[in-house]
């Protein structure tokens, strides 16, 4: 939980990719998911309260608005047998669309906000974080496709993390996946969170753009990697 904080706090996202694939060696995914979007509460709540300024609350707001129709479908995949199929594709598609966008030196920038992208972006973004409490991934490929900076990128995403995160919480309670069980391991876990926290603050604030952009794609070919490698082997 350390870890996933830390990598949330400075890059903006990816604590999932951490937390949820560790977290079901001990536990089932039904409670990895819950248990992981509560630290993405917690982390987005102190990151808003700090950086209110960075914030694109325009992108933001569209973004959740794209949400809500994704998360229904979230939370029936996580509750039906289709899985695993899922997993492998959305792991293909962003482990290639991240491999392109390393590869080529004129990656495809959007220099003013897409309605289009805005709504794809943030569907997609609706059904994983329903699914898997994994959000980040389609919200990352459009801030990357703004070329927001490394402040603006973690306190825009943080933006929306926050109300969407704690819409699926309220999909997870009335699910019965928000158990007793998970609230005790949540309230376990924070007495690290804090200072991952302000470690990954201190960090984000050191990273610049090109390289900051780098760091982003190879964190999304990874999370891409993570879902079709647990696809393979049956895991969720």
């Amino acid at each position: 939980m350390f870890v996933a904080t830390l990598i949330r706090s400075a890059f903006g996202f990816g604590e999932a990719l951490i937390a949820v694939p560790l977290l079901a060696f001990f536990m089932p995914l039904r409670a990895a998911a819950p248990l992981a979007v509560l630290l993405s509460i917690t982390i987005a709540a102190m990151v808003v309260i700090q950086d209110w300024k960075q914030i694109h609350f325009r992108s933001a707001g569209w973004l959740l608005l794209a949400t809500l129709p994704g998360l229904p479908l979230g939370l029936l995949l996580l509750s039906s047998g289709h899985q695993r199929v899922v997993r492998a594709l959305l792991g293909v598609v962003i482990a290639a669309f991240s491999c392109w966008s390393l590869a080529r030196r004129d990656t495809v920038e959007l220099r003013r906000e897409s309605p289009g992208w805005l709504a794809a972006c943030g569907f997609c973004a609706g059904v994983l974080g329903g699914a898997y409490g994994m959000n980040g991934p389609p919200l990352v490929v459009y801030g990357s496709l703004r070329r927001w900076s490394p402040q603006q990128f973690r306190a825009t995403l943080q933006a929306y993390f926050l109300p969407a995160s704690l819409l699926a919480m309220a999909g997870f309670r009335m699910a019965g996946l928000w158990t007793p069980g998970v609230t005790h391991d949540y309230l376990r876990s924070l007495a690290v969170l804090v200072p991952a926290l302000f470690l990954g603050r201190w960090i984000n604030r050191r990273l610049k753009g090109e390289a900051f952009l780098r760091f982003i794609y190879a964190g999304l070919a990874a999370i891409g990697a993570v879902l079709v490698l647990q696809a393979l082997a049956g895991r969720g």
